[in-house]
This record gives structure tokens, sequence and C-alpha cells, in this order.
């Protein structure tokens, strides 16, 4: 009898430890690119993620902005990633990066990403998650590289 509950024990054991390392090795999201990401990886930076659609003007519009947004961040700590709020397949994704040369990374739909926001009722939206991870502010409307980077200094400063 104790060495079938020593077993049933180890197996347990052995279940909960399987589980807990799926758990923190599981990504919470995958960009275009296959790159898998966690939060926790992110931690220590500012991370800005942008919902947008085809179909909206003012989303599209902004893009250019937000490519430039891009490069005016390297290396400073700042992560920017755009959401398809239509929920595209790979294929799909990769199309749209394309014809409107988006250079920041992509957010893959599938399979759905774990982020720490709502998604948006209106487009374009932009959040910003500060090095703690949580949600410090969501910005509607049309965004531009300048602002969108003074804001995050500002941020920055006070912390």
């Amino acid at each position: 009898m104790p060495q079938k509950a020593l077993i049933l024990v180890l197996a347990v054991l052995a279940m909960l430890t399987g589980f807990s390392s799926y758990i923190w090795l599981k990504p919470d999201f995958y960009t275009l690119d296959g790159e898998a990401h966690q939060w926790r990886e992110l931690r220590g930076q500012y991370v800005v993620i942008n919902y947008f659609a085809e179909w909206c003007a003012p989303c599209l519009r902004e893009l250019p902005e937000l490519n430039r947004f891009n490069e005016l961040v390297n290396n400073q700590q700042i992560q920017l990633f755009g959401v398809s709020f239509d929920q595209l397949e790979h294929s799909e994704l990769a199309s749209l990066k394309d014809k409107y040369a988006i250079a920041f990374p992509l957010i893959q739909t599938e399979p759905p990403p774990s982020l720490p926001l709502q998604r948006p009722q209106s487009l374009p939206a932009t959040y910003i998650i500060g090095p703690d991870g949580k949600l410090i502010k969501q910005l509607m409307g049309e965004q531009h590289a300048d602002t969108l980077l003074a804001l995050i200094q500002a941020l920055q400063s006070r912390s």
C-alpha cells in the first residue's frame, strides 16, 4: 500500500510540474514573423499596442506615423506592436503588412493572443503598457510619431 501511495504522489507531482512548466513557458502571443513573446520578457520597457483595420481610413493614415515612431524608438526600451481588429489569418495579415509597408511587428490573432487590455470598440486605438506590464493609457484616434514619443518620454521621466 505505501508503494502505491508513493507512486500516486509522484504522479501528481509530475503532473503539477508539467502543468506549471507549460504555463511558465507558454507564449502570450506570436508575431507575424513567428516570434513568440511573453509579457514577463517585455517587463522593464514600455509597450505600445495599436489596433487597426484596413477599412479604417484614420488607421491607414496613421500607419506611416507608426512606422516612423518605430524607427524613433529603436533601442529605447519601447516596443510597438500592431493588432488587426479584423482577426485576419496569417496569409491575410502578411498581405496587409506588405500592401501598406508596415515596418513594426504585427501580432497574430490565431492562436488568440493574451493581451493586458480589452479589444477596443472603435478605431484606431493605441494602448500604452508600462514597464510593470499594466495598462497606463488608452489613446483613441490617429496618433503621430512625435506626440506619441513625447507622451512616453513624459511617462518615463515620472518614473
